[in-house]
């Protein structure tokens, strides 16, 4: 079963109030069976199926998103950016171009983009998709790195030193907002298992700037910048050398 007719039978229970438990209960399956239809591990049989549809009311092609030719022309195409804001339903927003992004306490976080990347995240299911179709899991791990306030936490140690006003104080503490793009670039490159999502030039950049103000020694300082072209060229190097054993 493809990602997209899991998420339709997701959506579908969701829509009809039921938990996977109680969908369970009613159809005669186990909660794992459902929650593996649900995360695209398994496929219902025919004749669940057929019971899903009854229970949800839809017919069968409806419930696994099969359209004919005439549908699919009758379908409105969205002429311009559609946004719904509500602390009710909570964010909405489909653009013209196939985006779409719905967050709600309910329903969790889920976004599709027109590249056919997708993230689902709500108490059900953790995973992204990415533009190749591959689906992974989001580890809770991740998610408590990314969350963390750690721009709050760089600011505080920001005003800590400035008002402290030792080794330079406000004139050298805003140093420390290098930090924020190497944090968040560290835990993306992390994620994704690949150097080139680190922000690696603010790593001379930072170096240069923290020798050059506490140090004045400005040159030759500058040469850590030669790392930058240096660093690219060795990530894509072990790139095309995975690629080839592939």
């Amino acid at each position: 079963m493809n990602i997209e007719t899991a998420n339709r039978l997701l959506q579908y229970r969701k829509k009809a109030g039921f938990s996977q438990e109680e969908l369970a209960e009613k159809i005669g399956v186990s909660r794992q069976a459902v929650s593996k239809w649900e995360r695209s591990e398994a496929s219902p049989d025919t004749d669940n199926l057929v019971v899903l549809a009854q229970l949800y009311g839809v017919s069968l092609d409806e419930l696994l998103g099969l359209k004919s030719a005439n549908d699919a022309k009758e379908e409105p195409t969205p002429e311009k950016d559609e946004v719904h804001v509500s602390l009710k339903d909570g964010v909405h927003i489909h653009s013209k171009d196939g985006d779409k992004v719905d967050v709600s306490f309910k329903g969790g976080v889920h976004v599709v983009s027109s590249g056919e990347e997708k993230v689902h995240f709500n108490k059900d299911e953790k995973y992204f998709v990415d533009e190749k179709g591959e689906r992974h899991e989001i580890k809770p791990a991740y998610f408590f790195w990314l969350y963390m306030p750690f721009p709050v936490i760089v600011t505080t140690l920001f005003l800590g030193w400035g008002f402290s006003g030792v080794w330079g104080g406000w004139s050298r503490a805003w140093i420390l907002f290098l930090l924020v793009p190497l944090y968040y670039s560290i835990i993306e490159a992390v994620r994704a298992k690949d150097l080139s999502k680190l922000a690696f030039p603010v790593i001379p950049a930072a170096v240069f700037v923290g020798v050059g103000m506490f140090t004045h020694i400005w040159h030759p300082t500058w040469i850590v910048f030669l790392t930058i072209p240096l660093f690219y060229c060795i990530v894509e190097g072990i790139k095309k050398i995975k690629s080839d054993k592939k």
